[in-house]
């Protein structure tokens, strides 16, 4: 990988720094702030990368950033505004550093997530319910779904995965530089 290009690291810096601290106080990331990032990072690819390549390096960012957590979403791992922010980062940066920070965030999640469990004294009930998310279910997604949404139910807790998100950018961008 060569790097991250002038506009476009200023810029998803700024999309993950923000969309962390929103989720860190809110546990929410706004839909304004991903679509506006999602707005502004076509013309961005386009000028960095010229009308043909920007467009494909923004539709395969976003549909790779997207994708990567959107099984999680199904099963009520992760949120809707992680699968957007996600989506938005690939836009700006591309497919290949949406695999990286996907990668990367899903460790440092699990890592996040572990010593939550173990600091709340919760690790029982946390790798049962992360092993019954693993476990196939009979009837596939709808299955799935309803069996995370029982989860939610005897959850041991919500982590701003925004945060985590930004962490993995910001790292992968300074690793790629």
């Amino acid at each position: 990988m060569n790097g991250i290009l002038f506009p476009i690291g200023p810029c998803v810096l700024a999309l993950a720094t923000t969309a962390a601290v929103w989720d860190w106080k809110s546990r929410r990331i706004p839909n304004w702030l991903v679509a506006g990032a999602l707005l502004i990072s076509l013309p961005i690819q386009w000028s960095v990368h010229g009308l043909t390549e920007g467009t494909q390096t923004w539709l395969l960012g976003c549909i790779v950033g997207g994708l990567f957590f959107l099984p999680g979403y199904a099963i009520r791992a992760v949120g809707a505004g992680d699968v957007k922010l996600m989506a938005a980062i690939g836009a700006l940066c591309g497919p290949a550093v949406a695999i990286y920070v996907g990668l990367v965030a899903c460790a440092l999640g699990g890592i996040w997530a572990l010593a939550t469990l173990l600091r709340r004294k919760r690790t029982k009930e946390g790798l049962t319910n992360a092993l019954s998310m693993i476990v196939v279910l009979p009837g596939g997604i709808k299955a799935a779904t309803q069996h995370g949404k029982n989860l939610r139910e005897h959850s041991v807790g919500r982590l701003p995965y925004g945060v985590v998100i930004a962490i993995s950018t910001i790292g992968v961008l300074l690793t790629t530089a």
